[in-house]
């Protein structure tokens, strides 16, 4: 039987990314059943929520969800904030299906040398681990004190929500480079300093990586100095999110990036939600500019984590290098002497190459 994928179009240029992957999916052969269903703001628009429970329902029964993007300044002050998209659909789906673990490979590509803002951007090749479901963005409370005038978060970690994370980066660590860089701010943070102290316990249970912490802003420097220092970067929800897009923008573009949020292993199976790293982009929304290419190679880390067919999935990623090389550009990583493509001609291109 084919596994089944639920499919979350989302907003703005989600849908037109999400159909490319799609697409790319079935010409590879995977045996996948897609099932889409709403969420976002267009969830919101036509059922008075960011993440309806039949969305939900379908998700929790699929082996692995594909999701678009969601959110754009049409829902921006929808009230109360619980409902807009970003906060009540993406924070809800990583809680409801203990996605702990975000995976963002960050790769220079030969084919897109040009495309970097930083000179020596050549032969970087690194993941960034993301902690997915704690610290400050799901700390309590978070609340408006002295009629509004007081904004209170908190940033919580307990032990276990760093080992489970750091489990899978010194995993991922050894079937790579073996170095992995913790990344905190133990010189001011409480939590920094029970993150720091999880990594180095660990560290003696995976003796073959080396290991290495450093600052956040220490890190957000070296990044831009020398990218290709980096091999497995594991650090906590926020420095996660800003970390992981500065890797993206030195490859070139947002468009690039896949990513892939995945939870604990049941039957062998690792369940994950996959997603382009970059936003719902209205400003171009229907408009055939959108780069597809980090939403199918999300799919293609689908099949690698999820579903262990790590044949078709690097014959994916085998044919997005291919349509770059040959100068398949979208608007976002154009340059002279390549051919301008919309949102499916760039598909296409990956699908004439598998």
């Amino acid at each position: 039987m084919p596994h089944l994928v639920a499919v979350l179009p989302g907003d703005g240029i989600g849908p037109e990314v999400v159909s490319e992957a799609v697409k790319v999916l079935q010409a590879a052969g995977a045996s996948l059943e897609f099932q889409a269903a709403l969420v976002g703001g267009a969830a919101y628009d036509a059922t008075g929520h960011p993440l309806p429970v039949e969305s939900l329902a379908l998700c929790k029964r699929a082996d692995a969800v594909l999701l678009g993007a969601v959110g754009g300044p049409k829902w921006d002050k929808v009230e109360p904030v619980s409902l807009r998209p970003e906060v009540g659909a993406l924070l809800p789906l990583r809680a409801e299906l203990n996605l702990y673990a975000n995976v963002r490979p960050a790769k220079a590509l030969a084919a897109l040398a040009g495309a970097s803002p930083v000179r020596n951007a050549a032969g970087m090749d690194l993941v960034v681990m993301r902690e997915l479901t704690g610290g400050l963005y799901f700390g309590k409370p978070r609340e408006r004190r002295n009629g509004g005038s007081v904004a209170v978060d908190t940033c919580v970690y307990s032990r276990a929500e760093v080992r489970r994370v750091a489990e899978k980066a010194f995993a991922i660590a050894m079937q790579r480079r073996k170095l992995l860089t913790s990344v905190d701010k133990a010189n001011v943070l409480e939590t920094s300093r029970l993150w720091r102290e999880e990594v180095t316990a660990m560290a003696l249970e995976f003796s073959d990586v080396r290991v290495e912490h450093m600052l956040v802003d220490n890190c957000a420097m070296q990044l831009v100095r020398d990218p290709r220092q980096f091999d497995v970067i594991l650090t906590e929800n926020m420095f996660g999110d800003i970390l992981s897009d500065e890797a993206s923008m030195i490859t070139g573009s947002l468009g690039l990036l896949p990513s892939a949020s995945l939870g604990d292993a049941h039957g062998g199976r690792v369940f994950g939600l996959y997603e382009p790293i970059h936003g719902s982009a209205p400003d171009i929304a229907g408009q055939g500019k959108a780069n597809p290419l980090a939403t199918i190679l999300s799919a293609a880390m689908m099949l690698q984590y999820t579903f262990g067919d790590i044949f078709r999935a690097q014959r994916i990623e085998g044919a997005v290098n291919s349509a770059l090389e040959a100068g398949y550009r979208t608007a976002d990583i154009m340059s002279e002497g390549c051919r301008l493509c919309s949102t499916s001609e760039m598909g296409d291109a990956v699908v004439a190459r598998l």
